[in-house]
């Protein structure tokens, strides 16, 4: 007898629906699984068997082969045990195959018969909602992902026994429901902003990196708090928006990184990874790739601390993703692409003993070695970096003073509502940040007065800047003029705008 249960693939970000095919027959004792499958598919026979035994059920005797279609595709991970165990019921006469209709089962078995975690259930689920499936079979762990779909029946499974009575109406399961979203809040264990001592005109310059979603390089001598200021960056960032935490959600799902307790991250991401990290741990990779830490970081925040310590060939996989908001990895198997819409937050010191340039502590470096340090970071690299800010170290009156300084929730406010006007404004393009803009979009929103037009210019002829440069200076403008409230780009905004330019390389 022939039985069809459907069940889902992951290929990059995205779903692909498998139609599980088991088909039993007389003759000698086997188990076989065709259909491109990798050993954790082929390892399904172990565990199946020995789930439906331990479930009270019976396994079917005789020759029973499972083809997993389209055969073309590579099968990966031990999602399909569970409807490869119910085609086996189904098969054999124990479950009824019209109950599987239009249902998709997503699931790996223990031996008991306990169904397990699996990653990648909300691209699944919404592709299965998206292929005309009203239901899905999921684990309990990770019901409260799949039901984040709108209109998908998601039926928890804990166990195939649970499963198989409630396919024959014995114990019906309830319906998993949405967790209710709760209002944006900052990131949870970020510092404050009011704790940091001094540094008002760098809180200035992440004030304008985060509302306008920047690129930051923060230089300065070692204990300047560099650090603190980057990791307390995300308690200014606006709240996502349900696509955006949609999305960040659907790379943390197929990474396996979503905690079971969080169907949907609320927070925008702040990674921050060691210096020591390959460039296929930074922009993804594998035999069959998957995402790296500038996905991960996708609408939130990629924080590379000591940027000259990383590896020259590790940086410069970043130029294409910092441009196109998007990272493609080819290998020999076929090409994936992944969303890598990320503010780069940068720190650094000036030279490998960290004091060229401050005004209390002699520098022991050479000046070739301050220079090769330095040139450890291309131009074009510093170039798509929107704000270069020093960071001076901290007087003793400023960090002996009790007085604290301005609260991030405060901070937070005019980020949020210069978000908004962005929004706004941008809405009928597509796009949400003024960092996003296009050349088209800079010619249409940044508009130059004379006045302004003629500051770009001489600062143009001045600074020796590239066109990209020019571009980039419109877009802060236009976010330092979103902060007041301005409908125009008046000279004082472009001023500023130029001030964030890096000084020591052009």
């Amino acid at each position: 007898m022939l039985a069809k249960v459907h069940s889902c693939a992951i290929v990059g970000l995205e779903g692909a629906i498998v139609e599980v095919e088991v088909d039993t027959s007389r003759g000698l004792p086997s188990f076989t699984i065709v259909g491109l499958p990798d050993a954790a598919v082929q390892e399904s026979r172990e565990r199946v068997q020995a789930a439906v035994k331990n479930a009270g059920l019976t396994f079917p005797r005789g020759r029973l082969t499972v083809n997993l279609a389209p055969a073309a595709l590579r099968k990966e991970g031990p999602a399909y045990d569970l409807p490869i165990a119910l085609g086996a019921l189904a098969a054999s006469g124990q479950v009824r195959p019209e109950s599987l209709e239009k249902t998709v089962s997503l699931g790996e078995l223990s031996l008991d018969g306990s169904v397990r975690h699996v990653r990648g259930v909300l691209p699944m689920a919404a592709l299965a909602k998206q292929e005309g499936f009203g239901r899905v079979f999921v684990p309990v762990e990770d019901a409260g992902e799949a039901a984040l779909v709108p209109g998908m029946e998601v039926i928890p499974v804990s166990s195939l026994t649970a499963l198989v009575n409630h396919l024959s109406g014995v114990v019906p399961i309830a319906r998993a429901t949405a967790a209710t979203r709760s209002p944006g809040s900052a990131a949870e264990g970020a510092p404050d902003f009011r704790e940091v001592k001094g540094q008002e005109h760098v809180k200035r310059a992440l004030e304008v990196a985060a509302a306008g979603g920047h690129n930051v390089l923060l230089a300065g001598p070692p204990g300047a708090g560099k650090t603190l200021l980057a990791r307390a960056l995300p308690s200014i960032l606006p709240a996502m928006t349900i696509d955006e935490a949609l999305d960040v959600t659907r790379i943390y799902s197929v990474a396996d990184l979503l905690p079971s307790d969080t169907p949907l991250i609320e927070c925008r991401p702040f990674r921050a990874p060691h210096h020591t990290i390959s460039h296929a741990g930074l922009v993804g990779g594998g035999n069959w790739p998957r995402p790296g830490e500038i996905s991960l970081a996708h609408r939130g925040v990629l924080f590379l601390d000591e940027l000259p310590e990383f590896g020259m060939r590790v940086l410069e996989v970043l130029r294409q993703p910092m441009e196109d908001k998007r990272v493609t990895i080819s290998r020999a198997r076929g090409s994936l692409s992944f969303p890598a819409n990320f503010m780069l937050v940068a720190a650094m010191n000036p030279c490998p003993c960290g004091y060229f340039g401050d005004p209390l502590r002699a520098c022991t470096c050479s000046a070739s070695t301050v220079t090769r340090y330095q040139h450890r970071i291309s131009g074009p690299l510093l170039d798509r970096i929107d704000i270069h800010v020093e960071v001076p170290r901290v007087e003793f009156e400023k960090l002996s003073d009790q007085r604290l300084g301005e609260p991030s929730a405060a901070i937070r406010e005019r980020v949020e509502a210069a978000r908004q006007r962005q929004r706004e404004r941008l809405s009928a393009v597509g796009l949400t940040c003024n960092a996003d803009m296009g050349v088209a979009e800079v010619r249409q929103f940044c508009a130059l007065e004379d006045a302004g037009r003629a500051l770009v210019r001489q600062a143009m002829a001045q600074l020796q800047l590239s066109a990209r440069a020019f571009h980039r200076i419109l877009k802060l403008a236009r976010t330092i003029a979103d902060l007041e409230g301005a409908q125009a780009l008046a000279p004082g905004h472009l001023a500023e705008a130029l001030q964030y330019r890096p000084r020591r390389w052009a």
